[in-house]
């Protein structure tokens, strides 16, 4: 099958004491995000739309919070490891369109350096990575600023 299209969803609470990291990009809020890792919703639901277009189960399977060994990792080496096992699978990264959801703190000022950092690390061109922002209406456990939610579709490709 040449083309092959997984999503991913995310969802972590503020917490006080932590870094804001989103899209691999520090941003600057007074919380940040409660998790077994750096928790970038962002790049978790990423990871989670790579490993699902290609039938690899999810980040926790591959990347387990019950391991220690991942206290506090940095989800961009993590995301760095998913994209290699999308090449072990013959597969490219085509593209990426990922929405944050927050009311708080304003995310459109930090796109960019995500686009630039997730292109990267999965070897694409910032073209080939859509990041949107909305809020929730002040609806929900995002409308009410107790975290963010991100979503994110994947289509990845064989030659």
């Amino acid at each position: 099958m040449p083309f092959r299209i997984g999503q991913g969803y995310d969802v972590h609470r503020f917490e006080p004491g932590r870094e804001l990291w989103l899209g691999g990009v520090k941003i600057e809020y007074p919380l940040g995000l409660k998790g077994h890792s750096d928790a970038d919703a962002l790049l978790h639901a990423i990871s989670d739309a790579l490993l699902g277009a290609l039938a690899l189960r999810d980040i926790g399977y591959h990347f387990p919070d019950t391991d220690p060994k991942y206290k506090g990792a940095d989800s961009k080496v993590l995301l760095k490891e998913v994209a290699g096992l999308v090449l072990q699978k013959g597969y490219k990264v085509g593209n990426i369109d990922a929405t944050i959801v927050a009311e708080q703190p304003k995310i459109n000022p930090y796109v960019p350096a995500m686009q630039e950092v997730i292109a990267k690390l999965l070897s694409i061109e910032v073209e080939q990575v859509s990041i949107k922002a909305t809020t929730n209406e002040r609806m929900g456990f995002t409308g009410r600023q107790e975290g963010i939610l991100a979503l994110a579709t994947a289509l990845v490709y064989s030659e």
